[in-house]
């Protein structure tokens, strides 16, 4: 008899976005004549930059020829594109990183998920709540303990630190979904609790490249003592247009430590390059020259372009939404509108509300967890004629 993990039967019985998926798709095919503007899952619409595009090209070409073939690949990642990482990503802030400290990967939603390998099931979880859902649904796919650490508007969205000794620590800023951030202040408070509990902190930094305030920290290494309880992820998708290329990378400092049952510490590093050269056989090299070629002169002005342009998106959002009497949060360092729900509606009811009326799909807050209830988030990575299209519907729906 083949057992089942049956910690996956505490799931919900559908992903967050394919719940939204089926239900816009249903809309779509009993309204063909409706035009559904969809500002709900983070995906871009602006294609791969141009100076990707020609480092895909010839790296085609290359593959192409006896000579320029590449077989398997280090499972870490080519040396050029962690050289390129920690020149740009870490040196250019002041902040000292190692090639082998890097690990290349297929996309930060497969990090985020499974480093939980090299962690025991015994480890108490923090996670912030509303969450970005591959964060919690893994650990209980582990069975872990979570501990829950509402992120809401009557704590400024800025978790409190646990009341309890918690050893893994889940943290996203620029947070996805509220869009808000933490300051260095905060930030430094959570990597003094970790060195005082001997906690790690997961840090997710896929969306640094939004920041527009300046004691927003783009990098929790920018903390002292950070390399030494805490492990971060970063990602191309958002900034290059690689949702679809899949390209990210892992930092996880040779000084931070985990422990045996027995008190031993151990090098996370070392376990996780070991369970990533036995699971994964590296990202191919094709996707590594383009994701080199975000650190080129023209690929830094492309991306600054994309940027600002999905900004722009957010700042129509934000404003538009508050013109129209919503109370909104996030925009500003992030492509993310966290906005409430009228009042005596729940998230999954105005999701319905806005498909059917106004036809915009976006996220229900409470997708995200307990804490999501009362919101929604809305994206800024739909086309700019999109986005101001949809605004001005919304506009006119609650006048």
């Amino acid at each position: 008899m083949s057992y089942i993990n049956e910690n996956f039967l505490e799931l919900q019985d559908s992903y967050l976005f394919s719940t939204i998926a089926k239900k816009v798709a249903k809309f779509t095919k009993e309204n063909p004549e409706k035009k559904v503007i969809k500002l709900g899952i983070g995906d871009v619409t602006k294609p791969i930059i141009p100076a990707c595009l020609e480092a895909m090209h010839k790296a085609v070409d290359e593959m192409g020829t006896e000579e320029g073939f590449k077989g398997y690949g280090p499972e870490q990642g080519y040396s050029f594109l962690r050289k390129a990482i920690v020149e740009n990503d870490y040196m250019a802030r002041g902040i000292e990183i190692e090639e082998d400290e890097i690990f290349v990967s297929d996309g930060a939603k497969c990090d985020c998920g499974n480093i939980v390998d090299i962690f025991s099931q015994s480890n108490k979880v923090a996670i912030t709540d509303p969450v970005y859902p591959v964060y919690l649904d893994t650990n209980i796919m582990s069975g872990r303990e979570i501990v829950y650490l509402p992120v809401i508007e009557e704590n400024n969205f800025k978790p409190a630190l646990p009341k309890e000794k918690v050893d893994l620590i889940y943290l996203c800023f620029p947070n996805n979904p509220t869009g808000t951030v933490l300051e260095k202040e905060d930030l430094r408070k959570w990597v003094n609790y970790a060195k005082e509990n001997q906690s790690v902190i997961l840090y997710d930094s896929a969306y640094e490249a939004f920041i527009t305030e300046k004691d927003v920290p783009h990098s929790i290494y920018e903390i002292e003592g950070a390399k030494e309880v805490a492990i971060e992820f970063k990602s191309y998708s958002k900034i290059a247009g690689f949702t679809g290329v899949r390209c990210a990378y892992v930092v996880i400092p040779k000084a931070l430590k985990g422990y045996t049952k027995q008190g031993e510490e151990i090098s996370l590093n070392k376990l996780w390059n070991r369970r990533t050269c036995t699971k994964f056989n590296g990202v191919s090299y094709i996707v590594q020259r383009a994701a080199e070629a975000t650190y080129s002169v023209e690929g830094k002005k492309q991306i600054i372009q994309n940027i600002n342009a999905y900004l722009e998106n957010a700042k129509i959002i934000k404003e538009g939404l508050e013109e129209a009497g919503f109370t909104v949060y996030g925009g500003v360092n992030s492509p993310y509108v966290w906005l409430k729900v009228p009042d005596g509606m729940t998230s999954w009811e105005f999701f319905d509300k806005l498909l059917e009326e106004v036809n915009i799909v976006g996220t229900p807050g409470s997708g995200f967890g307990e804490h999501g209830e009362g919101y929604f988030r809305l994206t800024a990575f739909g086309t700019k004629e999109n986005t101001r299209e949809a605004i001005e519907r919304i506009k006119n729906w609650k006048k």
